[in-house]
């Protein structure tokens, strides 16, 4: 028999379990009025921040590659893709399950492909670190913090190998200003890291180590890492409800409380969201606490006008790590590279206070 009361619980519906979903669902377990459900398509949360770091020492992927359950104990996880939402209020996934909700909170970040489990993603990054291992050149695609990142890793950890990336953009970090960039760009030619600017990889066209570049010339490397970003994980919306709260960018439309424009019961977070700032990890977990505290609000009765409102970082702190001890920071027109901002991040990727915040052993 139902507990007397059981019946008035809210359900709340997360999909996706990355950096801000994650820490949603961390925030709302065991609130005595909701009982929610997480829907994700992989078993586990990644601080994706520092898995380069897994990739040049694959045991350090066994503290950032964490199953849903570790941190959710008890909790209802349902690992399958999320394809559809309609207004009867149901979730539907691709194993065919309808998930009814009274808030739901859109998280899905990014699209890419992933392993399901955290056994499959372990072994991963064992893979990667032995195809870094066993080869002596590398080539990198893509100048954005993942490519810098996966660089600086490599030539630290793996000094004798003849690293080479290539980027499309006519500098590397174009997301800070030019001369952070013109920083990162020295620290890695002084490194021996071959940088070429303004081409792109025409992969069709590659073979045997052979890969040709969209100017004509041809760079010989032992294997390569793709490290483009990825689309915006709210493809799978365009057929639901929402399909009219996307932009033109396919970015969920969003008001001050990060509520989606036209819907008093759906929130989004994190990088599906159309807030005007850089998208960085940590300001998408600020979108999950403001999310987290006007869900509880608006499950316990509280008047709507008291809902807590998100301002957008106007000026954030954009923080790339150079391998284990070195890191390139920017915070508004000032830039530091080195050691300095290195203590701040470069260390330990800030895994220690991530996995704290989900209620883990640092």
């Amino acid at each position: 028999m139902a507990e007397k009361g059981a019946e008035k619980k809210k359900r709340v519906v997360v999909v996706g379990g990355g950096v801000s979903g994650s820490l949603l669902c961390k925030t709302l377990h065991k609130h005595r009025h909701l009982d929610f459900t997480l829907i994700d398509s992989k078993e586990y949360f990644e601080i994706t921040w520092a898995n380069l770091r897994a990739m040049v020492e694959p045991s350090f992927a066994k503290r950032i590659v964490i199953n849903h359950h570790e941190y959710l104990p008890g909790a209802s996880i349902i690992t399958s893709d999320a394809i559809g939402i309609d207004g009867d209020g149901e979730v539907s996934t691709t194993e065919g399950r309808q998930i009814s909700f009274d808030y739901l909170v859109i998280a899905t970040g990014h699209m890419g492909k992933c392993c399901v489990t955290k056994s499959e993603r372990l072994k991963q990054f064992e893979a990667y670190y032995e195809k870094i291992n066993s080869s002596e050149s590398i080539l990198i695609v893509g100048g954005g913090p993942t490519g810098v990142e996966l660089a600086a890793e490599i030539v630290v950890d793996f000094p004798a190998k003849k690293v080479k990336l290539v980027h499309r953009g006519s500098r590397l970090l174009e997301f800070i200003g030019e001369t952070a960039s013109k920083k990162a760009l020295d620290w890695l030619t002084a490194r021996n890291v071959e940088v070429i600017l303004g081409q792109s990889v025409d992969y069709d066209s590659s073979s045997d180590g052979a890969y040709l570049l969209s100017g004509g010339d041809t760079i010989v490397a032992d294997c390569h890492f793709k490290c483009t970003s990825e689309p915006i994980g709210t493809s799978w919306l365009k057929e639901t409800i929402l399909k009219d709260s996307l932009d033109d960018f396919g970015r969920l439309m969003v008001d001050a409380n990060l509520r989606v424009k036209g819907f008093a019961n759906i929130f989004a977070v994190g990088d599906v969201t159309d807030v005007p700032e850089l998208k960085q990890g940590y300001l998408a977990q600020r979108h999950s606490l403001v999310v987290a505290n006007n869900l509880k609000l608006l499950i316990e009765g509280g008047n709507e006008c008291k809902m807590a409102k998100y301002t957008p970082a106007s000026s954030p702190l954009a923080t790339v790590s150079l391998g284990r001890r070195d890191a390139l920071a920017q915070v508004r027109s000032v830039t530091l590279i080195g050691r300095i901002p290195g203590m701040l991040k470069s260390k330990d990727l800030f895994v220690g206070k991530t996995r704290k915040q989900l209620g883990l052993q640092a």
